[in-house]
């Protein structure tokens, strides 16, 4: 009989469709039922021994809310038996699967990144209450209350450089860490393992088969300072572990995060998907495809984008997406950087265009001159707003204290070897002791998601917001951008918008450090950095409106109409033992 052996998760949903992501025991067909006749059913495929679905669920209602159960071969395994487990009658209630109404009128989205496995119940918890599991808890207690729409995790899903004891002594179990890559993850049963340590907690697990959710890897994902330089990569890649540890990440991102994200009219047009089920093993498939990302990332697009209703997400991938070569170094290749701003514009009507000063960059994300933006013909009676928010989720932030900003603006200088080839060296070693690697570190190419955003945000078609949601920095805050006098302004309200960890330690140097960074003392250093590195100003300036912030913390956007609201909520012990949410800040953007 075929077991649940993962999940299940919610992953998409829109009016009338869902998806359910599912690993089983064995090869099997995976069922999703609803009690109103709604559903559907997928055969697993195998990678690597492991036996998953994606089941497509149809025939949903809007702005309904429907309990499901998941079966293999026809047997119920979710809810669970056990009736203290999660979807258990004497557990958490029900998972369900709600759709958004016709209009979408109201969209909440919450977001975070970075993301320890919390320890086993009744163990001690080094790093404090996980935002998750406190999240779950307080969507349990009010099942029928407020809940986020989808749930954005922006990056560190798992931890390949920085295992837990348990699994370090299961990793010493399997094999001699006095090898490289020692207590790090080296292959696909590996990395599974960390899935299974993070999504089979209890709280966790009921609230990724309720809430839907949008994933995208960062660095941990793989491996700290991923894809920093040309020069890292090319050290890691004379070690002879790092292929297949790369390889491996590759595989099950795409098994476990990336399949999920996209809608299911992609997932149809899907070549690699359609290969991976055809065959009765889709090992070699999925490899060779990784094995191409590695060769050519530019071959691979891991970004992808989500309407809900008015309100366009765009999950931007500022990991594999890079170029390298330290003088022409951007954080998205060409073909990205032309998603990105096709995404961002589609629907617009077109407008005159001017050349602008990103325009030279070979990642550039505005059009030259000669170019208008994409657009689409409007029907009569549709609104040439094409959406009321515009949300760019990349694990790394745009805007960041200005300190660290100048720091690694110079840095990049140093490597390009603006200062000779000594100071390029030091340059080199700074950069990846103290993870200089942010869009600050990419200055052509900071400037040119300016120019985007203040493009996006400008004239009559503007929306009400423009949100860059990222984590990563361990602290969360909110930072404004102004453009200066005579350069084109946005009309929409501009926002960087930082939330990290959901779980994770935050060490007194980080805090100290950000800090510090925000300050004006920090900001006249950064310019003498920037100074001897002969840096240009960057596009814009901008100011830190809230935090910092410090714990493990979630924060959620409220989308309604034109209006925007901002809820920041941190996990905080109990007195009396557990944990809950607690808000601390609520404001009103727009």
């Amino acid at each position: 009989m075929a077991r649940l052996r993962l999940g299940p998760l919610l992953r998409y949903v829109d009016g009338s469709s869902a998806t359910v992501w599912v690993e089983a025991s064995r090869p099997c067909t995976a069922e999703v039922r609803c009690p109103d006749g709604a559903g559907g059913e997928a055969r697993t495929f195998q990678v690597a021994g492991h036996h998953y679905a994606l089941v497509p669920v149809t025939g949903l209602a809007p702005g309904t809310t429907s309990p499901y159960e998941v079966l293999l071969d026809g047997a119920t395994v979710w809810p669970l038996p056990d009736a203290h487990a999660p979807g258990g009658h004497g557990g958490f209630p029900p998972s369900v699967i709600r759709t958004p109404a016709n209009d979408h009128e109201t969209v909440r989205v919450a977001f975070g990144s970075c993301r320890w496995a919390a320890p086993a119940d009744g163990e001690k918890d080094p790093v404090g209450p996980d935002a998750l599991d406190t999240l779950a808890a307080r969507i349990a207690a009010d099942p029928d209350g407020e809940r986020p729409d989808v749930l954005v995790l922006l990056g560190d899903q798992v931890y390949a450089d920085e295992v837990s004891g348990p699994t370090r002594r299961w990793l010493e179990a399997r094999r001699d860490l006095r090898e490289p890559p020692g207590p790090e993850v080296a292959d696909y049963e590996e990395y599974t393992h960390l899935y299974y340590e993070s999504w089979l907690d209890p709280e966790v697990r009921w609230l990724l088969s309720t809430v839907p959710s949008c994933m995208i890897f960062d660095d941990h994902d793989v491996i700290d300072d991923w894809n920093t330089s040309a020069a890292w990569l090319a050290d890691m890649r004379t070690t002879p572990w790092w292929r297949e540890r790369l390889l491996s990440g590759l595989m099950s991102y795409w098994v476990h995060q990336h399949l999920g994200n996209l809608p299911p009219d992609r997932l149809a047009e899907d070549p690699l998907y359609a290969a991976v089920r055809a065959t009765p093993d889709g090992t070699d498939a999925l490899r060779a495809f990784a094995a191409g990302a590695d060769h050519d990332p530019a071959s691979v697009r891991w970004s992808y984008r989500r309407d809900f209703g008015r309100v366009r997400l765009l999950m931007v991938d500022t990991r594999a997406a890079r170029v390298l070569d330290e003088q022409n170094r951007s954080m998205l290749d060409p073909a990205e950087a032309a998603w990105l701003r096709e995404q961002v514009l589609e629907g617009r009507t077109p407008a005159p265009t001017t050349t602008s000063r990103a325009a030279t960059a070979p990642e550039s994300l505005s059009p030259p001159s000669s170019v208008s933006s994409p657009s689409a013909t409007l029907a009569p009676g549709e609104s040439a707003v094409p959406y009321d928010h515009l949300l760019i989720g990349t694990s790394l932030p745009w805007l960041l204290p200005h300190l660290v900003h100048d720091a690694e603006s110079w840095n990049a200088a140093l490597c390009r070897g603006e200062r000779g080839a000594r100071w390029a060296r030091f340059g080199e070693d700074l950069r990846r002791r103290a993870d200089l690697e942010h869009w600050a570190a990419f200055p052509a190419s900071f400037d040119a998601l300016a120019e985007l955003i203040a493009e996006a945000g400008s004239g009559a078609q503007a929306p009400a917001t423009v949100c860059v949601l990222s984590g990563d920095v361990h602290h969360a805050y909110i930072a404004e951008p102004t453009w200066p006098e005579g350069s084109p302004k946005p009309d929409a309200r501009v926002l960087q918008l930082t939330c990290s960890p959901v779980h994770n330690s935050i060490p007194l140097s980080i805090r100290l450090g950000f800090r510090f960074g925000w300050s004006g003392i920090g900001r006249a250093i950064g310019r003498r950095f920037a100074g001897h590195g002969g840096c240009a100003r960057p596009l814009v300036d901008w100011r830190k409106t809230g935090g910092p912030w410090f714990g493990n913390q979630l924060m959620t956007l409220t989308l309604q109409g034109r209006s925007a609201r901002l809820r920041l909520d941190q996990a905080r012990e109990e007195r009396g033992g557990g944990a809950r949410l607690k808000t601390v800040v609520e404001s009103e953007l727009t």
